[in-house]
């Protein structure tokens, strides 16, 4: 189960004009947004990379200005985990369990999360805040993280197994989020 004390949230390369060509990209907003936000009322650290913002673009606004107090890790890497920035923020987190999200599950969601697992880390993929140019491939990209020791969560399922009671200010806020 996951556990606020130590989980970290990786947003991947939600960018420019590629975003607009993914596969149910309003529900992929949507969910992302949603995740953000309870993420941050449940204070936990977030982690944001972007693939080649110079060629990609950066980060759509509606993902980039929930993450307005956090810098962008720039990476050149498909695997956000062969990016020393990223790795000493991470580190420096002192965090095993990585909720992942971002764009495109087949590649770069896929190889980062892959990497984490075999750096023994925990990782939950949020199913239903990934996604790809296609379904196709985001159901590869889901299934091969999966077949690498990823397991598979949901934006409603992560945060009320966060939040582990239906009680309390916490569970007020993410309630009215998640209606």
């Amino acid at each position: 189960m996951l556990e606020i004390e130590n989980v970290v949230l990786l947003i991947v390369d939600i960018q420019g004009k590629l975003a607009h060509l993914v596969d149910r990209k309003a529900l992929l907003f949507k969910n992302v947004q949603m995740l953000i936000k309870g993420i941050q009322i449940l204070d936990i650290p977030i982690l944001w990379v972007e693939q080649n913002p110079k060629g990609i673009g950066p980060t759509i606004p509606e993902i980039a200005a929930l993450l307005s107090d956090i810098q962008p890790i720039s990476k050149m890497s498909f695997s956000s985990c062969r990016n020393d920035r990223f790795m000493q923020a991470l580190s420096a987190l002192n965090r095993k369990q990585i909720l992942i999200s971002g764009i495109e599950a087949h590649i770069c969601v896929y190889q980062t999360a892959a990497e984490l697992v075999d750096m023994g880390y925990e990782v939950q993929a949020v199913a239903d805040a990934v996604s790809s140019r296609c379904l196709e491939n985001k159901e590869i990209g889901l299934q091969r993280m999966k077949d690498s020791g990823v397991s598979l969560t949901s934006v409603e399922t992560a945060l009320f197994e966060l939040l582990k009671e239906a009680q309390g200010d916490q569970f007020k806020k993410i309630i009215s989020i998640v209606k």
